[in-house]
C-alpha cells in the first residue's frame, strides 16, 4: 500500500476515534476501558492469524521489544490519554500531541542513530502553529487551575510513552517482523499489562448501562486499534516514526469536519487558515516541498 493510502486512512480513523472516545470518558475507568477495547482488537488480528495461519514464531528479544510496545504504546499511553481527558479539553489535548513528533525525532537520533530530518521538525512546527489557530477560540475558555496542571501533566507522560513505543516499533519492524503478528504480541502483552494493573489497584469491572459506549468499544476496537494501528505500524516501517508521528497533527481536523455535522461545528476563518498551515507543514514533512539546498537522506535501518 501507498504511503499516502495509509496516512489517510490513519487520519480518518483516529479522527472519528476522537469523539468516539468521548463516549468512552466517565462510563468506566481509563485502565479498563482501555483493557476492554484491547482485548476485542487482540482477539481479532489473533483469529486473523489463525485463519490464516500466518508463522507465529519469532526470537526472544523481539518478544522483549513487544512486550515494551505493549507497556508504553498500548498501556502506558492509551490509559494515560484516556485519564487527562478528564482535566483538560480535547482542543489541547490536540495541541500537546504535537510534541509527539519532538520527541521522537530525538529519540531515533538517540536510540536508533537516524540522522534528524529538519524537514520533519519544520512541518511539526508548522502543524503546530495550525492546531493552535484552529483552536484559538476553546482555549479563551482554558483557565489555569490545579485541575489542568495535572492534566497536562498526565497528557505530557502519556505522549512520551507514546513515543518511546513509537521507536520501539520502528527498530522492531527494521528488523523485518510482519505489521499484523508484532501488533497481535504488543496488544496481547498489553493486555497483561492492563488486566494486571486493573486488578491490583481495585479498579471495577461493572460494564457500563449506556449502549453508546458499546458501539464506541466496538468501533475503537476493530478500527481504532485493528486497522487504524495497522496501518500505522506500516507506515512507520516504510518512512519512519518521525514523519508518520505527523498524523496526530491531521486527524484532529478530521475529527472537526465531523463534528461539523454532527455537533454543529462552526468554523472560523482562523480555523480555515489552520487547516491549510498544518497541512502545507505535512506537505514539507513528507518531502513534497522540498527546503532549499536540502538534498534527500536516504533512511537508513536501526540495529537490534
Amino acid at each position: 500500500m501507498s504511503n499516502a493510502f495509509l496516512f489517510i486512512a490513519c487520519a480518518l480513523i483516529w479522527g472519528s476515534t476522537w469523539i468516539a472516545i468521548t463516549f468512552q470518558t466517565g462510563e468506566a475507568p481509563p485502565l479498563v476501558a482501555v483493557a476492554w477495547r484491547f482485548t476485542i482488537a487482540s482477539f481479532c488480528l489473533g483469529v486473523f492469524c489463525l485463519v490464516r495461519r500466518l508463522p507465529m514464531r519469532l526470537p526472544l528479544h523481539t518478544h522483549i521489544k513487544m512486550a515494551g510496545v505493549g507497556l508504553f504504546l498500548y498501556t502506558l499511553d492509551y490509559t494515560l490519554l484516556y485519564a487527562a481527558q478528564h482535566f483538560i479539553i480535547s482542543a489541547l489535548l490536540a495541541l500537546m500531541s504535537s510534541c509527539i513528533i519532538y520527541i521522537n525525532v530525538g529519540l531515533r537520533r538517540w536510540w536508533l542513530k537516524q540522522p534528524v530530518r529538519p524537514e520533519v521538525l519544520i512541518g511539526a512546527t508548522l502543524g503546530m502553529v495550525g492546531i493552535t489557530l484552529i483552536f484559538i477560540p476553546e482555549f479563551a475558555h482554558v483557565r489555569l487551575d490545579a485541575a489542568l496542571a495535572m492534566g497536562l501533566g498526565i497528557a505530557l507522560v502519556s505522549f512520551f510513552c507514546a513515543s518511546v513505543g513509537n521507536v520501539i516499533s520502528e527498530r522492531i519492524l527494521d528488523k523485518g517482523t510482519p505489521v499484523i503478528q508484532m501488533n497481535f504480541y504488543a496488544m496481547t502483552y498489553g493486555l497483561v499489562f492492563l488486566y494486571g494493573s486493573a486488578f491490583a489497584s481495585g479498579q471495577s469491572f461493572t460494564l457500563p448501562d449506556n449502549p453508546d459506549f458499546y458501539i464506541a468499544l466496538l468501533y475503537l476496537g476493530v478500527f481504532g486499534s485493528v486497522l487504524a494501528f495497522g496501518a500505522y505500524m506500516k507506515l512507520l516501517q516504510q518512512i519512519g516514526s518521525d514523519k508518520a508521528a505527523y498524523v496526530v497533527l491531521v486527524y484532529p481536523i478530521v475529527a472537526l469536519i465531523i463534528s461539523t455535522f454532527f455537533e454543529g461545528y462552526r468554523w472560523t476563518l482562523l480555523a480555515g487558515i489552520g487547516v491549510g498551515v498544518v497541512l502545507f507543514g505535512n506537505a514539507i514533512a513528507m518531502g513534497k516541498v522540498p527546503l532549499p539546498g536540502r538534498k534527500a537522506v536516504k533512511r537508513t535501518t536501526g540495529h537490534a
